[in-house]
């Protein structure tokens, strides 16, 4: 089975968001930072050279594929903000008609900027996503 490519780091947090180079991004990211913090009570932590993550579970799927991976976390890619919600979107309507703009894939989050979303809900949203997790984990 291959290895995951993406793995916790020694890279700095703050050093990282401090190199973003826009600073509304800066700025989004610090919010979120704060959000994913509160909701898991873990310090954030570089996952490869581009991901913040939150805590970390031991995953196995009925493929019999398995490894570890963090509970929630983002990423400043270059044209959105992508937040981890690992337990994806589908029992979660109810947040979502509430969030404001957004895009989904299976387990992203994007976004164009903060502002474009209610950060309440956001947070709601993150914090069932966490808590399910924490509840379905092996």
């Amino acid at each position: 089975m291959a290895e995951l490519k993406t793995k916790p780091t020694d890279r700095s947090v703050a050093a990282f968001l401090e190199g973003l180079a826009d600073e509304s991004r800066r700025k989004d990211c610090r919010e979120i930072l704060r959000i994913m913090k509160r909701v898991t009570g873990k310090q954030p932590r570089m996952w490869g050279p581009s991901i913040v993550g939150f805590g970390s579970h031991h995953y196995r799927y009925e493929s019999g594929r398995e490894g570890d991976w963090f509970l929630t976390g983002f990423s400043p890619r270059k044209r959105d903000l992508t937040l981890y919600v690992m337990a994806g979107f589908k029992r979660h309507d109810a947040l979502m008609a509430k969030l404001g703009k957004y895009k989904t894939g299976k387990a992203c989050l994007y976004l164009g900027k903060l502002e474009d979303v209610d950060t309440k809900v956001l947070e709601e949203l993150v914090s069932a996503s966490v808590e399910h997790i924490r509840k379905t984990s092996t």
